[in-house]
């Protein structure tokens, strides 16, 4: 089991999600952030509003899938985010020790399918 985070740009979050529902990905987690790369605070337009300072608003993913499924999440995460410009993001892959589902005492790839 892997679990996957990763770090877009907020306009990009729909795209993502629905690339991730298409590839049959649904165990995922949202929240809005705020940090700062390799852009070292510089600041990006966001819907028409110019983002200033150190940190910059972001959008992370948390995906927790069977071994099986990890390409593919991946690849639907870096197409449907990349726009070729500085501040796509970054995806970081974890091993995942293991998962328990609290409605059905299910553990492991059994609690995540």
């Amino acid at each position: 089991m892997k679990f996957v985070i990763a770090i877009i740009q907020p306009h990009k979050l729909d795209a993502v999600m629905k690339a991730l529902d298409e590839k049959e990905i649904y165990l995922k987690t949202v929240t809005n952030v705020l940090g700062c790369g390799r852009q070292k605070g510089i600041s990006e337009v966001y819907r028409g509003v110019r983002e200033a300072g150190n940190l910059i608003k972001k959008v992370r993913l948390e995906i927790a899938v069977n071994d099986i499924y990890l390409d593919q999440t991946i690849e639907a995460i870096r197409s449907a985010a990349q726009s070729g410009k500085i501040g796509d993001g970054k995806i970081f892959v974890l091993d995942l020790a293991d998962c328990i589902r609290i409605r059905t005492g299910e553990w492991g790839g059994e609690a995540i399918g």
